[in-house]
């Protein structure tokens, strides 16, 4: 592993996340259970940029029929927010949110690691109802982000 992901892995250890490490030296997979789902999240050490790069991944394939109404979702959610963004794939639906850090001629610290983890968790566990009320319940993208954003 490198400097960054040894810096990662150590904060997960101390702060008792489990994970698994990938067959890419340079990622760590977690699990996480929020209030609303359990999601896969995983810790990307780009060693050579010096960044490091957390997602969170939705439980949930977009279908193809409703990719156009999340990314207006993923628009409304995304607009304001200051830590990270929602990202959809639109080739096979998967929503993730990402958080990251440019650690360059810097040492990357558990009190830079704990809120690119947390606010990634938090967010991807807040906005899940909000998506999932698109995709099966029919609520409008403005609906969905409303409700999630007032609760």
């Amino acid at each position: 592993m490198g400097k960054i992901l040894d810096a990662v892995t150590a904060y997960l250890d101390s702060d008792n996340w489990p994970y698994e490490k990938m067959e890419d030296e340079f990622v760590v997979r977690v699990l996480f259970r929020g209030d609303n789902a359990q999601f896969a999240c995983f810790a990307q050490a780009r060693e050579e940029q010096q960044q490091f790069v957390f997602y969170s991944i939705c439980p949930v394939a977009v279908p193809e029929h409703k990719r156009p109404e999340i990314a207006e979702f993923i628009t409304r959610a995304n607009f304001d927010m200051v830590i990270g963004n929602f990202e959809l794939d639109y080739e096979d639906g998967e929503v993730r949110f990402k958080t990251s850090i440019d650690v360059e001629g810097a040492e990357l610290l558990s009190t830079l690691i704990k809120p690119i983890l947390y606010a990634n968790v938090l967010m991807m566990d807040q906005y899940l109802p909000g998506m999932m009320g698109v995709i099966y319940a029919d609520k409008t993208p403005a609906d969905a982000v409303a409700q999630v954003e007032d609760d």
